[in-house]
C-alpha cells in the first residue's frame, strides 16, 4: 500500500513538473553544444538533423500533448526517500529518470539503433540530464516534488515545483542564450570532477539540496528566497550541461 501510495502521489508530477521550463532546459542543452568536441557534434548533426540540442531539450515536455508518448510520462522523476538509496527506495514498475538515463545511455553507447530510435533517445537523454540536475525531480514526499506546496512568488499564487521549473528563471527575463552565458564556465579541473560523477551521483546531489529547498518560511518567496538559491540553480543547470556534453562526447565522440 505504501509503495501504491507513492506512486499515485507522484503521477500528476508527469502533468505539471517541467523541470527547467523551455529557458532552463534550452539552457543546458546551448551549453552541451558548446562543450562537444568536433567529432561528436558531426555525428550529432547527422541524427539531429537541422535540430540543436537547445531545440530538442523540450521535446519530452512538448509530446505530452500525445497520448502517444503517454509511457514515458513517469520518466521526468525519480523517488528517493530520506535516508535511503535509490537501491533501498521502492522502484515504481513504470520506470523513473535515473533507470530511464541508465538505460539509454547504454543503447547509444551500443550504435545498434535504427535512426528513429537513436534520434529520439537523444532527445530523451537531453531532457532528462537536465530533469535530474533541478532537486525536486529527485521526490521523497507525497507532495507530487513540490507541486502540492502552494506558494506565493511576489504575492503571485505559485507551488514550489514551478518556483524551480520555471518562476525564478523567468523573473532574470533573461533569453535562454543569455541565461547560458551568465552560467559561466568552472576552471577546467572542477569540470573534469563534475564530469565523472555517475547518473546515480547527479541524484544524490539534488537529494542534497531538498531539505533547503523546502524551507519556504510563510510561503510567500521572492527576493530572499531567490537571493538563497538562485546560485544553487545556476549551479546545476551548468553541471547538467556540461556532463550532458561529457555523455555525448563519449558516445560520439
Amino acid at each position: 500500500m505504501k509503495r501504491l501510495t507513492i506512486y499515485i502521489c507522484f503521477t500528476l508530477i508527469s502533468l505539471t513538473g517541467f523541470g527547467w521550463g523551455q529557458t532552463g532546459h534550452r539552457a543546458v542543452g546551448l551549453i552541451a553544444e558548446r562543450h562537444l568536441t568536433a567529432k561528436a557534434r558531426k555525428n550529432i548533426a547527422k541524427i539531429l538533423g537541422q535540430q540543436s540540442l537547445a531545440e530538442v531539450g523540450t521535446w519530452m515536455d512538448e509530446v505530452r500533448s500525445d497520448s502517444t508518448f503517454n509511457y514515458m510520462s513517469d520518466w521526468h522523476w525519480v523517488t528517493i526517500e530520506t535516508g535511503k538509496t535509490y537501491d533501498q527506495s521502492p522502484k515504481n514498475p513504470k520506470g523513473d529518470v535515473i533507470a530511464t538515463l541508465e538505460k539509454i545511455i547504454a543503447e547509444l553507447g551500443r550504435h545498434t539503433l535504427d535512426k528513429k530510435a537513436e534520434t529520439d533517445r537523444v532527445k530523451i537523454l537531453v531532457h532528462l540530464v537536465g530533469d535530474i540536475h533541478q532537486p525536486l525531480h529527485v521526490g521523497c514526499c507525497d507532495d507530487q516534488g513540490g507541486n502540492k506546496v502552494k506558494v506565493k512568488w511576489f504575492r503571485s499564487e505559485s507551488n514550489l515545483h514551478r518556483v524551480w521549473d520555471s518562476d525564478m528563471i523567468d523573473d532574470t527575463r533573461l533569453s535562454f542564450t543569455e541565461l547560458a552565458d551568465f552560467l559561466g564556465e568552472p576552471d577546467a579541473a572542477l569540470a573534469v570532477e563534475w564530469q565523472k560523477k555517475s547518473v546515480r551521483d547527479w541524484a544524490d546531489e539534488s537529494m542534497a539540496l531538498r531539505r533547503a529547498v523546502y524551507e519556504t518560511g510563510d510561503g510567500n518567496l521572492g527576493y530572499k528566497y531567490a537571493y538563497k538559491h538562485w546560485p544553487e540553480a545556476k549551479l546545476r543547470m551548468l553541471q547538467a550541461g556540461l556532463r550532458l556534453a561529457a555523455v555525448l562526447n563519449q558516445i560520439y565522440g
